[in-house]
């Protein structure tokens, strides 16, 4: 399974982590605007399925794709790839980073804090 999916391939997983099981139609129509044609979302569903992040079913004559993996194992994954590519493996130095640039507030911060206190408990 491949590390990180293209912008196209994580919108058509956001829908199915969404949706779960679903056929084309229903896929398609959870796009957001503007939706790209179905032989697209189709395509970008085969690619999916052979980089092992979808499994296909056929039912019937209708194919009925499904995530293999969660939305939180990809985020983890995500995750831990940008702090190990941009931030030398550190977490820290990911949090510096967003403090720095103002994408972090004092409330976010007393908030991971709170979090961290709660989960050694």
């Amino acid at each position: 399974m491949k590390k990180m999916l293209t912008k196209a391939e994580e919108q058509v997983m956001q829908v199915l982590w969404q949706t779960g099981r679903s056929g084309l139609g229903n896929i398609t129509d959870a796009m957001p605007s503007p939706k790209p044609h179905p032989n697209t979302i189709a395509t970008v569903l085969k690619i999916l399925a052979e980089k092992g992040f979808v499994k296909i079913e056929a039912v019937s004559r209708v194919n009925i794709y499904a995530p293999v993996i969660s939305k939180k194992k990809y985020s983890d994954r995500s995750m831990k790839n940008i702090v190990n590519n941009y931030f030398n493996g550190s977490f820290s130095n990911a949090v510096s980073f967003l403090v720095e640039n103002k994408n972090l507030s004092i409330a976010d911060l007393e908030l991971l804090i709170e979090t961290l206190k709660n989960r050694n408990k």
